[in-house]
Protein backbone atom coordinates (compact mmCIF):
# COMPACT_ATOMS: atom_id res chain seq x y z
CA UNK A 1 0.00 0.00 0.00
CA UNK A 2 1.12 3.57 -0.95
CA UNK A 3 -0.49 6.68 1.22
CA UNK A 4 -3.18 4.29 2.45
CA UNK A 5 -3.84 2.53 -1.58
CA UNK A 6 -3.23 -0.37 -3.03
CA UNK A 7 -0.59 -0.05 -5.48
CA UNK A 8 -2.50 -0.68 -8.85
CA UNK A 9 -5.03 1.89 -7.73
CA UNK A 10 -2.36 4.64 -6.90
CA UNK A 11 -0.70 3.54 -10.41
CA UNK A 12 -3.88 4.13 -11.85
CA UNK A 13 -4.30 7.35 -10.63
CA UNK A 14 -0.97 8.85 -11.37
CA UNK A 15 -1.67 7.70 -14.99
CA UNK A 16 -5.03 8.87 -15.60
CA UNK A 17 -3.25 12.44 -13.99
CA UNK A 18 -0.62 12.14 -16.55
CA UNK A 19 -2.91 12.18 -19.09
CA UNK A 20 -5.19 14.54 -18.13
CA UNK A 21 -1.68 16.87 -17.59
CA UNK A 22 -1.23 16.48 -21.49
CA UNK A 23 -5.27 16.89 -22.10
CA UNK A 24 -5.01 20.11 -20.50
CA UNK A 25 -1.60 21.29 -21.91
CA UNK A 26 -3.47 20.15 -25.70
CA UNK A 27 -6.10 22.68 -24.76
CA UNK A 28 -3.94 25.25 -23.65
CA UNK A 29 -2.34 25.11 -26.91
CA UNK A 30 -5.43 25.75 -28.74
CA UNK A 31 -6.15 28.93 -27.20
CA UNK A 32 -2.46 30.01 -27.44
CA UNK A 33 -1.28 29.48 -30.77
CA UNK A 34 -1.14 31.50 -33.60
CA UNK A 35 -2.16 29.41 -36.66
CA UNK A 36 -4.28 26.44 -37.23
CA UNK A 37 -1.22 24.08 -38.28
CA UNK A 38 0.50 24.89 -35.06
CA UNK A 39 -2.85 23.89 -33.38
CA UNK A 40 -3.22 20.94 -34.86
CA UNK A 41 0.29 19.62 -34.39
CA UNK A 42 0.12 20.58 -30.18
CA UNK A 43 -3.62 18.48 -30.20
CA UNK A 44 -2.54 15.94 -32.57
CA UNK A 45 0.66 15.26 -30.15
CA UNK A 46 -0.56 16.18 -26.73
CA UNK A 47 -4.40 14.21 -26.88
CA UNK A 48 -2.94 11.20 -28.52
CA UNK A 49 -0.40 10.65 -25.63
CA UNK A 50 -2.84 12.28 -22.81
CA UNK A 51 -5.65 9.98 -24.10
CA UNK A 52 -3.44 6.38 -24.24
CA UNK A 53 -2.50 7.43 -20.73
CA UNK A 54 -5.82 7.67 -19.72
CA UNK A 55 -7.16 4.30 -20.75
CA UNK A 56 -3.65 2.91 -19.46
CA UNK A 57 -4.78 4.02 -16.17
CA UNK A 58 -8.43 2.58 -16.82
CA UNK A 59 -7.43 -0.38 -17.63
CA UNK A 60 -4.95 -0.85 -14.57
CA UNK A 61 -7.50 0.21 -12.43
CA UNK A 62 -10.02 -2.41 -13.77
CA UNK A 63 -7.26 -5.23 -13.50
CA UNK A 64 -7.68 -8.30 -15.97
CA UNK A 65 -11.61 -8.01 -16.98
CA UNK A 66 -13.22 -7.88 -20.52
CA UNK A 67 -13.36 -4.45 -19.81
CA UNK A 68 -10.06 -3.79 -19.78
CA UNK A 69 -10.00 -5.60 -22.98
CA UNK A 70 -12.95 -3.21 -24.59
CA UNK A 71 -10.71 -0.23 -23.18
CA UNK A 72 -7.68 -1.15 -25.25
CA UNK A 73 -9.66 -1.53 -28.09
CA UNK A 74 -10.77 1.95 -27.84
CA UNK A 75 -7.42 3.02 -27.30
CA UNK A 76 -6.19 1.48 -30.33
CA UNK A 77 -8.84 2.79 -32.61
CA UNK A 78 -8.20 6.25 -30.90
CA UNK A 79 -4.38 5.96 -31.41
CA UNK A 80 -4.80 5.18 -35.07
CA UNK A 81 -7.60 7.79 -35.60
CA UNK A 82 -6.07 11.28 -34.10
CA UNK A 83 -3.25 10.87 -36.52
CA UNK A 84 -5.08 10.14 -39.42
CA UNK A 85 -7.53 12.83 -38.43
CA UNK A 86 -4.86 15.52 -37.76
CA UNK A 87 -3.17 14.54 -41.09
CA UNK A 88 -6.54 14.85 -43.19
CA UNK A 89 -7.47 18.15 -41.40
CA UNK A 90 -4.04 20.05 -42.26
CA UNK A 91 -3.93 18.40 -45.42
CA UNK A 92 -7.44 19.88 -46.26
CA UNK A 93 -6.72 23.26 -45.17
CA UNK A 94 -3.37 22.91 -46.91
CA UNK A 95 -5.46 22.60 -49.92
CA UNK A 96 -8.18 25.08 -50.08
CA UNK A 97 -4.59 27.74 -48.87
Amino acid sequence: MIFGIPVREFIAFVLMGLGLIFLVGSAIGMLRLPDFYSRVHASGNSETLGTALVFLGLAVYNGFTDASFKIIVIFLFVFLGNPIGSHILSKAAYKTG
